[in-house]
């Protein structure tokens, strides 16, 4: 997504030459070494393989035990991570991603891995825009470009009580990086009721100088009607009052009137996956055990990022239709992951909630 040679490529300079080095980390090559893939004696299919030997699939995947880190990547640099894919298998709000740049020990990624990936109610729902694509059935796929000067570290955690099975691939690049690249950062919330007349924070305690690229919001509704008049806003460098106003959640993930194109029916949202924004999912109440509302949705601010010098904090007010022609303070289930650029070090911001405020009931 980056147009500087060696990093990020896109059409218009896919032709050029680089004397970038590409390497990759699997369970075939733990520690992405030049020619040392697919060399492995033992594995977990190494019984499939029989008498084949060596290069026919005997470590194609990890077990991660229960309350387990596994770690998936640890690169010296200067590079950067330019995709990612995994497929974890479990609850996805109990596999915990983290990534620390640069030997830092406060990680500047820290989500469950369903959220990251835009996945956060644990059920399939298609993705297919620039900066992540989730595809049939538990396929993760994360393109944001993700330099480092020193170090990298990536780890997953199982805090749940099962065994999960993790196939995965990180891809990047052995590169200089520019004096004026920024380090990737992401950040879950959860919020499980908002209070009465509160807004939902979707960040904040950012400090530093960068941009913020992109959210994932998870909502769950508890009431009847529509729920998404609240704006978004974007206070930045000490604002009093926000830089940047939506006019309402639907507008700001780039649909409008309700997600509906056929007003007060039922059963009438539409879904949508594009490049820069969707809403993905929809997750109906379907019988007396399943009776909640979910909804699950995108904006990557890959054209249009939100700078700032010094500090940055994002909200939603937490808005929906009321009675009488009034709004109706929601009290809704609300998580979210944001997405940033920004200067290290990293901000030591809120622990995630303890497990059983991650559970999606």
């Amino acid at each position: 997504m980056s147009s500087f040679n060696g990093l990020g490529m896109h059409m218009g300079n896919l032709s050029r030459l680089s004397k970038a080095q590409t390497r990759s980390i699997s369970a075939e090559n733990f520690k992405g070494e030049k020619g040392k893939g697919a060399m492995a004696t033992e594995g977990v299919t190494a019984s499939a393989a029989g008498d084949l030997g060596p290069g026919w699939k005997i470590s194609p995947c990890v077990r991660i035990e229960p309350h387990e880190t596994f770690e998936v990547a640890n690169i010296d640099g200067p590079g950067a991570i330019q995709h990612i894919w995994m497929t974890p298998t479990g609850n996805w709000r109990l596999s915990i991603i983290r990534i620390y740049w640069d030997g830092s020990d406060i990680p500047s990624v820290e989500c469950p891995v369903g959220d990251f990936f835009a996945s956060g109610w644990g059920e399939f729902a298609q993705v297919t825009s620039l900066a992540v694509c989730v595809n049939p059935g538990s396929a993760f796929n994360c393109y944001w470009e993700m330099p480092f000067r020193k170090h990298c570290r990536i780890t997953l955690t199982n805090i749940g009580e099962e065994q999960m099975t993790l196939f995965y691939q990180v891809n990047y690049t052995l590169t200089d990086v520019p004096d004026d690249v920024a380090y990737f950062h992401a950040h879950f919330r959860r919020t499980n009721p908002i209070p009465y007349k509160q807004d939902y924070e979707v960040i904040d305690g950012i400090e530093g100088t960068g941009h913020f690229v992109g959210m994932y919001l998870a909502w769950g509704t508890n009431n009847n009607g529509w729920w998404g008049e609240g704006e978004v806003k974007f206070f930045m460098d000490g604002d009093e009052h926000p830089t940047v106003c939506t006019t309402g959640l639907e507008d700001y993930f780039c649909g409008s009137y309700n997600f509906d194109p056929t007003p007060k029916h039922d059963n009438a949202y539409v879904t949508y996956t594009t490049p820069y924004a969707g809403f993905h999912q929809v997750i109906r109440p379907s019988s007396d055990y399943k009776t909640q509302f979910r909804m699950g949705m995108y904006r990557w601010h890959v054209m249009d990022p939100i700078r700032f010098e010094k500090d940055l904090k994002v909200t939603i007010q937490a808005l929906g239709w009321g009675y009488n022609g009034r709004w109706l303070h929601m009290q809704d289930d609300v998580a979210s992951v944001a997405y940033w650029y920004q200067t290290l070090p990293a901000p030591k911001l809120r622990p995630l909630p303890e497990r059983e405020r991650l559970v999606v009931i």
